[in-house]
């Protein structure tokens, strides 16, 4: 019984997968990749600049004893 319910719920996700789920075209999904790349430079170069800045002024304030 099990074993049909298995094969069953492969058969719901094959079909699924098929016929009701979009999905992007290469250039759509280049697109993509491009914002996601752009975006994670861009955060990566703040969080750099962040702790540069930080580093900066903790080395400043231990300096100061």
């Amino acid at each position: 019984m099990a074993k049909l319910g298995i094969i069953n719920y492969f058969k719901v996700v094959y079909d699924e997968w098929m016929h009701k789920v979009s999905w992007p075209s290469w250039s759509e999904l280049q697109n993509s990749a491009i914002v996601v790349s752009v975006a994670s430079l861009i955060i990566a170069i703040i969080v750099y600049m962040m702790d540069i800045t930080f580093s900066s002024i903790l080395e400043r304030f231990y300096g100061l004893f």
